[in-house]
């Protein structure tokens, strides 16, 4: 098992969850974070610290944020590890609960 990031990540990049994770295991794309799932140690202190609600346990996933567990094993390979807390999309607010974002990921 390991920890996922979903859809409601896409358009806000919260880092809150890195700040919290010992082993540094987040990678960051232009608007987007993943879990490298070969890194997590299934800890769960990222989860609540997530303001976007976007991080959950693979065992707890809901049924259609299933392919971000590929989407974050394959952009974990590609993207830089991020280690510190930044500040988020300056209008991660606004994107923050919206449906539909996957399209907007960029890779």
């Amino acid at each position: 098992m390991t920890y996922v990031v979903t859809e409601n990540c896409i358009q806000c990049k919260y880092t809150d969850c890195v700040d919290v994770c010992p082993v540094d295991c987040f990678y960051e794309g232009p608007n987007f974070l993943v879990i490298h799932p070969d890194e997590c140690i299934d800890c769960g202190l990222c989860e609540p610290e997530c303001p976007a609600e976007a991080i959950f346990s693979e065992d707890d996933l809901p049924a259609e944020m299933v392919p971000f567990v590929e989407i974050n094993a394959e952009l974990a390979e590609i993207w830089p590890c991020i280690t510190e807390q930044k500040a988020p999309l300056e209008d991660a607010a606004e994107w923050d609960g919206k449906p539909d974002k996957l399209a907007l990921l960029k890779r």
